[in-house]
């Protein structure tokens, strides 16, 4: 899935977020990601996230340490 896909599908759910108090939305941005994006999805947002994050609102940055990491793929 490109990076772009990806980027604007977290920063949906992250402007959706935003309403709710700061700890709230990043609570809410990690579950959803993690409740609804299949371990392939995850693993192109970890690879966004490690190259800096480019692209990607302030929540979503706040919620990837409460988003599981998908096993590499061997």
């Amino acid at each position: 899935m490109p990076a772009e896909k990806i980027t604007r599908m977290a920063n949906q759910i992250a402007r959706f977020m935003e309403s709710k108090p700061h700890d709230e939305g990043v609570s809410l941005t990690a579950s959803h990601i993690n409740d609804f994006w299949e371990p392939r999805m995850r693993r192109h947002l970890f690879a966004i996230l490690d190259a800096g994050g480019e692209g990607l609102r302030p929540l979503v940055i706040d919620a990837a340490p409460n988003i599981r990491r998908p096993e590499p793929v061997a």
